[in-house]
């Protein structure tokens, strides 16, 4: 039988190509597994939602032509769409749809509820905080990507999460930035140890809960149990610890709840916006014991990782868009790994909505909609929109190799600006400009800076730009 689909879907494909171009037959067509044919219907796995629903409204008659020839005017077509990737003790889930256009989109299947521990203690007043774990399933260590940036942070979590309460990395803090996986991280460290070590409660909860907690269980006379509950947990993960900062009895509370844990070699693991000497208001007894084990940071994620961060992201949605897209995100967007993620799902969108390929066209008009023009903000596509105008020159001229006069200059002038007005290392400024090297930017900022100070016209040229971007110059 499954042969028989192979076959049947390998003809199908035979038609397919005649229909489409190369590059979307790559992207919508070899991701595609072909799973049974019953009762004249087909059944084709696609790896996400969107997918379906692209190929639906962009290849609805390529498909009709391909069933059409395969299995007669009476065959079927239907679509089984991964919502659901499972993990290591929960199959994925699929979702089963025919080729019909709806005008909403299908209904997900949810999995069931997991398993709930049973608790030592009635937690009545412990306001939703059950015997769940709170973790995010999706936060897990294989979609997590690795680089120069949190290396040291996911090698002490994975050891963590192997071997709980038994490494010195006991606490574990994990600190960096707004939107650079902490979070992801730690959770990853809880659904590992679930996943391997079922007779471990792992609980997850942010500073603000906790703290709501405490002050519900000095209100409701309840707070043994809350200190009871807590001290019977075997790795506990605290997200954004800052936030006890200045509650002094609610850190007083967790002082205790610390000492036992680690005493009773339970593992702890928290996360921070700062490092422990930087986390002000905080008692010294609780900061001295932040530092008995490991302090981690987070970086923001370098060029590479953040390729690897797109494409990983692209993957999981069955998603295939050409390096050069993925280059240019990588170099537009360098703050954190949310909003890089945040672009992705903008890209997908408009181009689900316009019903367009995802090419350089559309990844540049959806950073200008994303990307906000501010004082502190000026992008890339901001100066190259400037000089194009006050030059008229085009981005073809800017990109190519002419050494004329007329368009080498406005094409100095850019990379000065770039380096002037954004944070991109050379080496990304000079992709930005047809791939020239950092010897090329350093040669270009070096000579208008010179003529800045030599030169009336080319300081006034300059001063104009400046006064675009709502910026005053004053010269040293």
């Amino acid at each position: 039988m499954q042969t028989e689909t192979r076959q049947v879907w390998a003809k199908c494909l035979e038609i397919i190509r005649q229909e489409v171009n190369e590059q979307s037959f790559k992207t919508w067509f070899e991701p595609i597994v072909p799973l049974r044919i019953q009762h004249n219907t087909l059944t084709i796995q696609v790896p996400s939602q969107f997918f379906y629903e692209w190929l639906e409204e962009n290849y609805v008659h390529a498909l009709r032509k391909a069933i059409d020839y395969t299995l007669g005017r009476q065959g079927m077509l239907e679509y089984s769409i991964i919502v659901d990737k499972g993990d290591r003790k929960n199959p994925p889930i699929a979702l089963n749809v025919s080729n019909q256009k709806t005008t909403t989109p299908p209904p997900v299947q949810r999995r069931p509820e997991p398993t709930i521990y049973e608790s030592p203690f009635q937690l009545k007043d412990l306001d939703s905080l059950e015997l769940d774990s709170y973790l995010n399933p999706h936060y897990v260590f294989d979609n997590f990507v690795e680089g120069d940036c949190n290396r040291l942070g996911r090698s002490a979590g994975l050891a963590v999460a192997q071997r709980p309460g038994v490494t010195s990395f006991n606490p574990l803090m994990i600190y960096g930035g707004v939107g650079l996986g902490k979070t992801h991280l730690i959770q990853a460290i809880g659904n590992y140890i679930k996943s391997t070590q079922a007779n471990k409660f792992v609980l997850y909860v942010s500073s603000e809960k906790f703290v709501n907690q405490f002050i519900n269980a000095i209100r409701n006379n309840t707070l043994q149990a809350f200190t009871n509950f807590y001290m019977q947990i075997d790795v506990l993960i605290l997200d954004d610890v800052q936030f006890l900062a200045g509650k002094e009895k609610t850190q007083e509370s967790f002082f205790h709840i610390f000492n036992h844990l680690h005493q009773s070699g339970k593992q702890i693991i928290m996360s921070s916006d700062r490092p422990p000497r930087d986390l002000a208001g905080m008692q010294d007894r609780l900061l001295s014991r932040f530092k008995w084990g490991l302090t981690a940071d987070l970086q923001q994620p370098d060029f590479e990782t953040r390729i690897a961060i797109i494409q990983k992201k692209l993957q999981a949605d069955g998603i295939y868009i050409k390096d050069e897209v993925i280059e240019y995100l990588a170099h537009s967007v360098d703050t954190n790994v949310r909003e890089m993620e945040g672009v992705i799902v903008s890209l997908m969108a408009h181009a689900s909505l316009n019903r367009r390929e995802i090419d350089m066209d559309l990844a540049r008009t959806t950073l200008k909609n994303i990307v906000v023009d501010s004082e502190k903000e000026i992008t890339v596509d901001n100066i190259f929109d400037a000089i194009i105008a006050h030059f008229d020159v085009t981005m073809t001229d800017l990109k190519g190799k002419s050494r004329k006069k007329e368009i080498v200059f406005p094409r100095q002038v850019a990379m000065y600006l770039m380096k002037e007005f954004t944070n991109l290392p050379l080496k990304s400024i000079g992709y930005h400009f047809g791939g020239r090297d950092h010897s090329t930017v350093i040669h270009a900022v070096q000579n208008i800076s010179v003529l800045i100070d030599s030169n009336k016209d080319v300081e006034g040229r300059i001063q104009k730009l400046y006064k675009h971007f709502n910026r005053v110059r004053v010269r040293s």
